[in-house]
């Protein structure tokens, strides 16, 4: 249960990052309000990083802005090292640490 709740999570957390990443993009072509680019930032730290990523080449939006593609890069490092600390292979959530073999 508690694993399921984790994926659901990721995978609504980068649902609605790369929405808002995509509404950010058609907003920038018509000359609109655009979102902020903390409020996008924050939702990588929060973990939509990896659809955010993925979209900034696929759309080739903001992907020549150094400050913003700097510190998407950061939070995709910064999650994958999370990751890895926690051993999360997406099937269980555990330390792997004091495994015995």
């Amino acid at each position: 249960m508690e694993n399921n709740l984790i994926l659901y999570y990721f995978g609504i957390i980068n649902l609605l990052s790369g929405v808002l990443f995509i509404i950010d993009k058609n907003s920038a072509a018509k000359n609109r309000r655009r979102i902020p680019e903390m409020t996008l930032h924050f939702l990588e730290f929060m973990g939509g990083v990896f659809a955010i990523f993925i979209l900034m080449y696929v759309l080739r939006h903001k992907n020549r802005k150094f400050k913003y593609y700097m510190w998407t890069w950061v939070l995709v490092i910064w999650w994958i090292i999370i990751l890895l600390i926690f051993n999360y292979d997406f099937m269980s959530w555990t330390f792997m640490i004091n495994k015995k073999h």
